[in-house]
């Protein structure tokens, strides 16, 4: 999977927040706040192909979690973003 051209991680008065730009995504009308872990795999992956074993990969590395809830996490959050619309 990847993130969607045209989607952004910005900081906003301390909020992770995903906005859209471009023609392509004008019809995009969420508001998406990621928290920090979200925030960090995001902007590991932007402009990348991954996959929840990648993704888990990175939890385990990054924070020291077991593997398999790192996998259950990377499943649910790329769950989460391809219901919300911003990968595919």
């Amino acid at each position: 999977m990847k993130i969607k051209k045209g989607f952004v991680l910005r900081k906003m008065c301390g909020e992770n927040i995903i906005t859209a730009e471009g023609m392509e995504n004008i019809n995009f009308n969420k508001l998406i706040s990621l928290n920090s872990t979200a925030a960090f795999l995001w902007e590991q992956l932007e402009g990348k192909e991954f996959d929840p074993e990648t993704m888990a990969e990175m939890l385990v590395r990054e924070y020291g979690i077991d593997g398999s809830r790192a996998r259950t996490d990377a499943e649910n959050l790329c769950a989460a973003w391809i219901n919300a619309g911003i990968a595919e």
